[in-house]
């Protein structure tokens, strides 16, 4: 009977995905790092950004590969058709979003992270207390509490999520998790400023919650919220019987990088009992400027803190973060037992709270990694200097914008973003921005500043400097006085590149 069985059973292959001639792989290999080092270092020599040309973006129309490629042929086909059609955001000349450079040191730390394929949902190994130090750095940046907690996420969107739900954990009881929100939940009111991201919002309508329940409070000159406003609407939704729970303030609003009062709000929030979470997601990590920490007065008195190391931080992406300063309540709101996720005394399963416990994600990718390295290899000192920078290069171009006629500056430069116009129609500014785009010389952004449409230049690359802003004012200069004309031109990438 046995040999009827054997003899019945499918053959199986035993086939590894690992190179065949692993000196081969190995010569390719270090031809692909070369290669990826060779870009940064010489990435003045290339256009911030260009269009992708129709035949390359038809190419990635295609079948699914059923058979095996060569890896010299896919990483050729990367090389050709992916690399040169990239944001543009390595570039020093990428001031368009709030996008970090990266570093040579994090895209090793990357390679690493991938070599050691480490899931970091839970489970007794040494990524996770990599993990768990960088979550002790930023208590101690921030000045929490050892009770606080932390954990990783793709970006600051997901990370003010988290804190969206948490404040709703909070506020209804962990019972809601397994019940629902209820009539209590419908009460739930939150509020930000009308300056704020705009996934806040969001974050209240995946949170069941509904958009609706954001009041969006008006904003002074400066373009931070109006917290006697803020105190007034508050008291508006008590009266008609609304539950007020969470304000989330703003440091380093999206349009032009302004901070909200943050002391003053903490005390609102303690006065009222309503949860204080910041949305950091670029400025908070000025804690790490001398110069600049003191404007993040009162962000030590936060319930919680979202932002993301790869702006500021220049953490290749993604590697965004929460922090709580009640590591009980984070857990909380997310904890879930399970009998596969059961924690043993010895063993792999050993340990503290998992990551798993913090957030929606059982399956992690080792981000941690990346932030150690550059945390480490840098210092604090180091990258806080580089984002002190940042802002001078700020009111560089400010004092540039300012001196020019033809050019109007539009708001305030609070930190690393300035937003300015030239003086014409609107439509002939939004031109110009694709103008510039197109030419490969810079890559601006653009905005709406009361009604207004605006050229919005966030400079956060740790390689931008003055010769490159200069670049961005001349072919704004450039491109207005042809757009002046008929307003129609013909681009040609780049015209500007060598000034």
């Amino acid at each position: 009977m046995n040999e009827i069985v054997r003899k019945t059973q499918p053959t199986v292959t035993h086939a590894s995905l690992d190179p065949q001639d692993w000196n081969e792989f190995r010569a390719l290999a270090h031809r692909m790092l070369d290669e990826t080092i060779d870009s940064i270092a010489n990435v003045r020599a290339r256009p911030v950004w260009q269009p992708i040309p129709e035949d390359v973006r038809a190419t990635f129309r295609t079948d699914v590969p059923r058979g095996p490629s060569g890896l010299a042929d896919v990483y050729r086909e990367f090389s050709e058709s992916i690399a040169p059609y990239a944001t543009g955001n390595v570039h020093p000349g990428f001031m368009g979003w709030v996008h970090g450079g990266g570093t040579a040191v994090g895209m090793l730390a990357e390679m690493l992270a991938a070599g050691l394929n480490a899931n970091l949902g839970g489970r007794d190994h040494m990524p996770i207390e990599v993990e768990r130090q960088i979550v002790d750095w930023m208590r101690r940046l921030f000045e929490f509490p050892e009770g606080a907690s932390g954990i990783f996420v793709t970006g600051t969107s997901m990370a003010n999520l988290m804190a969206v739900l948490v404040a709703r954990t909070s506020a209804l009881g962990a019972l809601a998790r397994q019940y629902g929100i209820g009539n209590d939940g419908a009460l739930l009111t939150a509020y930000t400023s009308q300056a704020a991201h705009g996934c806040i919002s969001r974050a209240m309508d995946i949170a069941g919650l509904g958009s609706d329940a954001l009041r969006k409070i008006r904003v002074d000159a400066d373009h931070r919220i109006d917290v006697a406003a803020l105190r007034a609407q508050i008291a508006i939704d008590r009266e008609v019987g609304f539950k007020p729970f969470l304000v989330t303030a703003s440091a380093g609003t999206v349009d032009i990088g302004a901070i909200d009062d943050l002391k003053s709000l903490a005390q609102l929030c303690r006065e009222e009992g309503i949860w204080f979470h910041v949305d950091g997601a670029f400025g908070a990590l000025a804690i790490l400027s001398p110069e600049l920490a003191p404007l993040l007065g009162g962000i030590e008195l936060a319930d919680s803190i979202a932002l993301d190391f790869h702006k500021w931080g220049q953490v290749p992406y993604d590697a965004g973060f929460l922090l709580v300063r009640d590591g009980e309540q984070h857990r909380q709101a997310f904890a879930q037992p399970a009998a596969y996720l059961r924690r043993e005394a010895r063993g792999l399963a050993a340990g503290a709270v998992w990551p798993c416990d913090l957030g929606p994600d059982l399956s992690r990718g080792f981000r941690a990694l990346k932030t150690w390295f550059t945390l480490k290899t840098f210092g604090t000192e180091r990258l806080g200097t580089v984002i002190a920078r940042s802002c001078a290069l700020a009111k560089y171009l400010e004092t540039r914008v300012l001196a020019e006629p033809r050019l109007e500056l539009l708001a305030p430069v609070n930190l690393n973003i300035v937003c300015f116009r030239y003086r014409a129609a609107d439509e002939i500014n939004r031109e110009i921005v694709a103008d510039i785009q197109e030419s490969g010389i810079a890559a601006p952004s653009s905005t709406m500043l009361d009604g207004t449409f605006a050229i919005r230049a966030a400079i956060v690359n740790h390689r931008t400097d003055e010769g490159d802003i200069d670049a961005l004012v001349s072919a704004v200069l450039e491109f207005g006085a042809r757009r002046g004309g008929d307003g129609l031109i013909e681009v040609e990438a780049p015209p500007l590149a060598a000034q």
